[in-house]
């Protein structure tokens, strides 16, 4: 397929003030296969967020393309519920993370104390990988006995050997959470057994697990296993996806009375991974089919487009006391976008930066973003950086544009009084 034609327009300032200014330059880029409009004064935000083609029966979902995290497909993303076991996916990534840091090592051994036997082993009923009281488990079988078998007491005696106690471990879960870019979710335990303090939007669920699979393939593969023996006790992957739908290979189910039936899952299709997250449905056959529904879904309808290629110019940005006045934009990476194959899909693009840019800089400073808007969602978002280096300006361009910028701060001060 050939690139697209590109017409630019000058950058448009939506939020002028000196030396900060929320900077959004238009792009106009004109598609054989759909057009892709930038209307710098038009915002998404309060749009209705359902995507036509599909008719979604959990109360909560969303589908994501895990490459550039853009949404198919959402609905009630935002809500906050109670997890249930899919909040394992939290515990599962602090521990990967101490690992890849060195703190722990896969071949520790950590105890099975009373209080994770009894509450989350086999006397608590519950998803267990049947550890028994008092016996040594490495750090990788309780990886396996938490991931694939979903046991409550193998991730509690992760959080007791790691933290202290259950609860210290839930607050370090929540600090991680927030330096991933989770910035709702909440934590009280390290299982998702009820408690108030356990709560998680599909959306921030979705975004974890794109995490967990672009940060930790070695261990990824953990969620594709389909069994795993314990204890002389064999127990299969509770995931109902690896044995249903093509290419699936992750990632976690969960329920508790106060959450419904939900599930987290992703499939890789013509080299393409889609992620689902849903919540709240009745049932664990609802469950499973409208998971599997919906990435059936996106797989049959969406394919991956280029909308810019790496290293093309996509706009400029305003320079503040330069040696010039503007510099082009571009990515270092293609910006692909999922798109439906009809063709149908309206995109709007726009280049987001803080600005005028202060000179001097050097060639590939990240300056800002591109966001491409596949209707009311934010199908990729994308850094965008300095095509080329621009030097320190002379003293009268750096008083120009010195006056220039303090004018327009006072005309917005005086306008926002009015």
């Amino acid at each position: 397929m050939a690139l697209p034609t590109l017409r630019f327009h000058r950058p448009v300032v939506t939020t002028a003030r000196p030396l900060r200014a929320v900077i959004a330059a238009g792009v106009l880029v004109a598609l054989g296969w759909s057009g892709v409009i930038y209307a710098a004064n038009n915002s998404v935000q309060g749009a209705k967020k359902e995507e036509a083609g599909f008719d979604g029966d959990a109360p909560t979902a969303i589908l994501t393309e895990a490459s550039s995290g853009g949404v198919l497909f959402e609905k009630n993303a935002d809500e906050l519920r109670a997890p249930s076991s899919m909040m394992k996916l939290m515990t599962a990534e602090v521990v990967f993370h101490a690992v890849k840091q060195g703190d722990i090592k896969l071949t520790d051994e950590y105890r099975v104390s009373e209080n994770a036997w009894r509450k989350g082993g086999a006397p608590a009923g519950g998803s267990t990988m049947f550890a028994a009281l008092n016996s040594k488990i490495s750090v990788d079988d309780l990886l396996h006995g938490a991931i694939i078998q979903s046991g409550n007491d193998a991730c509690m005696v992760m959080a007791e050997a790691i933290a202290g106690n259950e609860r210290a471990f839930a607050e370090m879960m929540t600090k991680r959470a927030r330096e991933i870019g989770l910035s709702r979710s909440t934590f009280a335990n390290s299982n998702g057994l009820p408690d108030p303090g356990n709560k998680m939007t599909v959306r921030e669920l979705a975004t974890l697990a794109r995490y967990i699979i672009q940060t930790y393939p070695e261990f990824y593969k953990l969620f594709g296993e389909k069994e795993f023996t314990w204890n002389k006790i064999r127990q299969f992957n509770r995931n109902p996806l690896l044995n249903s739908l093509e290419g699936a290979d992750g990632l976690k189910t969960g329920y508790t009375k106060e959450g419904g039936y939900g599930m987290v899952g992703s499939a890789v299709q013509n080299g393409v991974r889609l992620i689902v997250a849903t919540n709240g449905l009745e049932d664990s056959e609802d469950r499973a089919t409208e998971a599997k529904k919906m990435l059936e879904w996106g797989f049959r309808n969406f394919e991956v487009r280029t909308v810019f290629a790496a290293n093309q110019t996509i706009g400029y940005a305003k320079v503040f006391g330069g040696d010039s006045r503007s510099v082009a934009l571009s990515s270092h990476e293609p910006v692909n976008v999922m798109v439906q194959k009809n063709g149908n899909d309206k995109l709007i693009a726009r280049i987001v930066y803080s600005g005028p840019v202060r000179a001097p800089f050097e060639a590939g400073q990240k300056v800002g973003t591109v966001k491409v808007w596949r209707g009311s969602n934010v199908a990729v978002e994308t850094p965008v950086y300095a095509t080329e280096a621009v030097g320190r300006g002379s003293t009268i361009r750096r008083a120009v544009d010195g006056a220039t910028e303090l004018a327009i701060g006072l005309f917005r001060a005086g306008a926002e009084k009015l």
